[in-house]
């Protein structure tokens, strides 16, 4: 170090100082270091515009068709309304964690299967060996209105008409479903007896289950519309030859019964044929005899005035026009004069009586004999 020295002492000039000037050696390196920063701030100028680019790039996204998209901004939806949803096509938004996107199945049908009334299955799907009784710790089953046991499940379609509701006011919106799905089949089976929940009014049944889904279903808000549903409902497997006992005897009356009202029918509908048959057969005897009737009253009153003019000429018209309608088609007339015992004044007695009916030998014969011909002897 340099001694200090006093400026203001006479007869002495100020020392300068001279800097001190790095060997060659460090001026090489910290040149070549200065070089080396700078080409490391450039590399890191471009990756780091490569990543902005990425990052930015991450953003654009596709929608699939019959889908639409809900975008999410720090957990908040940009869009209120279905119309503001993102369509089908290409889009962008801030990548996560900024935006976040959710995928709605807009037109997609959705399903779900309510099994809380259905015995255990195997892991692949396939049906267990019934035990000799219900388990319930295992087998699911659903109590009737007459308080029996049955097995039943439901599989529900379903479309998405409001996916701000559906997808935003629940964590787990199917899972909503199937527990709405696995009330409305326990309610509605407390509400049907056993033989009308399995067979006679199965399809009553289902329709009460999804009445009351959507009753829930619009009580929650779900925003989803059933498209079609299908119902299984059976007795529990250790009682089912019993039930089919019982219902092949019903079926065997129900045949008996229907054959012997088609037995009566057809009966009944012969009686009605014979006796209208019969009915209109007097209706047209009857009015041919009320024709008749009307016709000889009509004639008895056109006589009756020539009768009352002259009764006795009236009676001999009458009696000559009797006569010609019975002698009308008499062959051969007997005439004999008979003499009245009262006033001992002959009159007539004709009698005009047909032959009796010829044979065809005696029509050839009589033909014969008219052309010339002998008539062949024909033994008796």
């Amino acid at each position: 170090m340099s001694k200090s020295h006093d400026h203001n002492h006479p007869g002495h000039e100020p020392e300068v100082l001279e800097p001190m000037l790095p060997a060659p050696t460090d001026d090489a390196s910290s040149q070549a270091l200065s070089e080396a920063l700078r080409s490391s701030f450039w590399i890191v100028k471009i990756i780091m515009f490569v990543l902005v680019v990425v990052f930015l790039c991450s953003g654009v996204f596709i929608v699939p068709p019959n889908q639409k998209v809900v975008v999410l901004r720090f957990g908040k939806p940009m869009s209120a309304t279905k119309e503001q949803l993102l369509g089908p096509g290409l889009h962008w938004s801030w990548p996560y964690p900024i935006d976040e996107k959710v995928l709605i199945p807009i037109s997609e049908i959705q399903n779900v299967t309510s099994s809380v009334g259905w015995y255990a299955l195997n892991p692949d799907g396939t049906d267990t060996q019934p035990g000799g009784s219900l388990n319930p710790a295992f087998d699911g089953y659903a109590m009737t209105a007459d308080g029996n046991i049955i097995h039943a499940r439901i599989t529900l379609n379903y479309r998405i008409i409001d996916p701000i509701s559906y997808v935003l006011n629940f964590d787990d919106a199917k899972q909503i479903v199937t527990n709405a799905l696995d009330n409305a089949l326990l309610d509605a089976a407390a509400q049907f007896k056993v033989d009308d929940a399995i067979r006679l009014e199965r399809g009553a049944f289902k329709d009460k289950v999804v009445q009351i889904f959507n009753r829930a279903v619009e009580k929650q808000q779900l925003g989803i519309v059933v498209e079609s549903s299908n119902l299984d409902a059976i007795a529990p497997r250790q009682v089912k030859d019993a039930f089919d006992a019982v219902i092949a005897v019903e079926q065997e009356s129900s045949t008996t019964n229907n054959a012997a009202k088609s037995a009566a029918a057809t009966l009944l509908s012969m009686a009605l044929g014979e006796s209208n048959s019969i009915v209109t057969t007097a209706t047209s005897d009857s009015s041919k005899l009320l024709g008749k009737i009307a016709a000889d009253a009509k004639d008895f009153q056109g006589r009756l005035g020539f009768y009352e003019r002259n009764p006795a000429l009236f009676q001999q018209l009458l009696l000559t026009e009797t006569w010609r309608s019975i002698l009308a088609n008499a062959d051969d007339k007997f005439i004999n004069l008979i003499n009245d015992p009262v006033s001992g004044k002959p009159y007539e007695l004709r009698l005009q009586l047909n032959r009796e009916a010829e044979s065809n030998e005696d029509k050839e014969r009589r033909q014969k004999q008219k052309t010339g011909q002998p008539a062949a002897i024909i033994p008796k």
